[in-house]
């Protein structure tokens, strides 16, 4: 995963139930760190998603990115499936990955 050319498609969400996110990138740490420091204007720094619940990886960009498309054509119950399929407890995946827990906004 440290490779600096992974594809990966991943949803962020601001806490369990909340708000979600879904994105594609080359190099998950990097956009992962972008998203949770608040580099990348726009959606995810102004609803606070900083929480990797789910990510995937790809042989190729293009197939990552036609996944990504996919699934935000989904409707919110079939988002929530996959993310619940893997990640039952909406776990903060980035802190497998090196990062910090993020202070709790909410508790469901």
């Amino acid at each position: 995963m440290h490779d600096d050319f992974n594809p990966m498609v991943y949803l962020l969400a601001s806490h369990r139930n909340g708000t979600l996110y879904v994105g594609v990138t080359s190099n998950l740490l990097q956009r992962l760190h972008q998203h949770r420091e608040g580099l990348i204007e726009g959606f995810t720094s102004d609803y606070g998603v900083r929480r990797l619940v789910w990510f995937e990886q790809h042989a190729t960009m293009e197939y990552a990115i036609t996944r990504e498309k996919r699934i935000k054509k989904w409707n919110r119950a079939w988002k929530i499936r996959l993310i619940e399929e893997a990640n039952p407890d909406w776990r903060d995946l980035a802190v497998d990955l090196g990062f910090d827990c993020l202070p709790s906004r909410r508790i469901d």
